[in-house]
């Protein structure tokens, strides 16, 4: 297999249209399962994903056509870069054309031609002996961790060169006990902040508050929700703040004449960010884009990413946009972020606001969220693995499940108290989205629309 590095410049050499773009992705990948308290799976495995975006510009029009390969053979560059051409020549005309950006225009890798990261099984060596102990007790473990290491290279044919490598790891663990099930999670870059002691002990907590159970009609209830809940909530907010559907009127961000940039929330001075040099939550300080949508765009390739305010002091403070869509509307230039913060509660940690909760529920994990309604970001899903009774500050039973109706937005106009902000694994978007970190909230009336059967 030959380097990513000349993979990049063959496919640029033999390129034969205005503008090309290469994307190349080596990716190292472990595994560790568990199940019925036995390790029942592990494994390691590598690959190579490989990106050719062709540009062909006639006149007014420009053509953006894209193939992939998982070809490690160096006989195939040509011919991947020839197919990515045809498609160019046969597509649609592009709406987001711009100039690529000339290599002046962003930072030079000092490790471009750096040797790929690699993971091994060895990053579980702690994780697998304290799950060890943990097999030895009374509740039935079930859990998955992972990591991966991508190795991302891109260059264009305006002499841009980036590289950046990006960790990511998970730990999810499912304990059941006397019918009762609760779920712990964490993200991790190397593991070596993970500890399993600690997750199995607030998985005992939480099986042992399931020793009585309560059942609670559907309807309107004082709810506490930890940071993973709200991760799981704040992500979907961020995935739909594209100031292209807002300005046209198909999001929840729209308003008439305009977005809601600038439109108060709430009174609490929270702020929503990403920030690909956030500490322990870092990610690629430049756009990687194959394909492009409402927020990002292929010919920004390369752009250099900064911090964006979502959300500033309880208000809206930004959109996503490429740079062809903030010339058309005359908004700044804002990217997406890999991960997602956010601030501005108290020092105040989750036992303590349950503590302070004379009436009401704690709702630990969110699943199966599906939009409902994308004007209002109405949102619906059920409860899973933990929702409880909070009477007099202090838990006293597991509740039944139920389906919710909310919208992040609404929440955040609604939201009473903000706690402090801790790292944090999103239970339903882990598969797409591990770098997060949130705030327990409290929602005095979080709509549980109806009771559901799921256990």
């Amino acid at each position: 297999m030959i380097a990513p590095q000349l993979v990049i410049e063959r496919a640029l050499a033999c390129a034969s249209v205005d503008d090309t773009i290469v994307i190349v992705t080596d990716s190292s990948d472990a595994t560790l399962r568990w199940a019925g308290n036995s390790m029942t799976t592990n494994g390691i495995a590598t690959s190579r994903r490989w990106e050719v975006i062709s540009i062909v510009r006639e006149a007014d029009v420009v053509r953006v056509g894209t193939v992939s390969s998982t070809s490690v053979d160096p006989e195939d560059i040509e011919a991947v870069v020839r197919a990515s051409e045809a498609a160019a020549r046969s597509a649609e005309p592009a709406e987001d054309a711009m100039p690529l950006l000339p290599r002046a225009s962003v930072s030079d890798p000092h490790d471009w031609d750096r040797r790929a990261q690699h993971t091994s099984i060895d990053v579980f060596g702690s994780l697998a002996t304290e799950l060890n102990v943990g097999f030895d007790g009374e509740d039935a473990l079930y859990g998955f961790a992972q990591h991966t290491v991508d190795n991302v290279w891109l260059g264009t044919s305006t002499g841009v060169r980036r590289t950046f490598t990006q960790p990511t790891g998970s730990v999810e663990i499912n304990g059941k006990r006397s019918g009762a099930s609760a779920w712990v999670g964490t993200g991790t870059t190397d593991f070596q902040n993970v500890s399993a002691e600690t997750m199995l002990a607030e998985l005992s907590t939480r099986l042992g508050w399931a020793r009585n159970t309560v059942e609670r009609p559907a309807g309107r209830y004082q709810t506490v929700l930890p940071p993973s809940a709200v991760a799981d909530l704040m992500i979907y907010l961020m995935w739909t703040m594209e100031g292209r559907g807002a300005q046209e009127g198909r999001t929840a961000l729209s308003r008439a004449g305009g977005t809601r940039v600038g439109e108060k929330l709430t009174d609490l001075p929270l702020t929503l960010y990403s920030d690909p040099h956030a500490s322990g939550l870092e990610y690629a300080p430049f756009v990687v884009a194959g394909s492009s949508s409402d927020s990002v765009s292929v010919f920004d390739n390369g752009m250099d990413i900064e911090r964006v305010d979502w959300i500033r002091d309880g208000s809206v403070s930004a959109l996503a946009y490429p740079r062809a869509t903030a010339q058309k509307f005359g908004a700044p230039v804002a990217v997406p972020g890999e991960n997602l913060v956010l601030t501005g509660g108290t020092d105040v940690g989750l036992d303590k606001m349950v503590a302070d909760t004379e009436r009401g529920l704690l709702l630990t994990t969110l699943w199966y969220i599906r939009e409902v309604d994308p004007t209002s970001l109405l949102l619906t899903g059920l409860t899973r693995d933990g929702v409880y009774a909070i009477e007099n500050g202090r838990i006293t039973g597991a509740v039944n499940n139920f389906r919710f109706n909310e919208s992040p937005l609404d929440l955040l106009r609604r939201v009473t108290e903000a706690g402090a902000t801790e790292a944090t694994l999103p239970r339903e978007w882990k598969d797409w989205f591990t770098r997060t970190a949130m705030p327990p909230l409290r929602v005095p009336d979080f709509h549980m629309s109806s009771v559901s059967a799921a256990q």
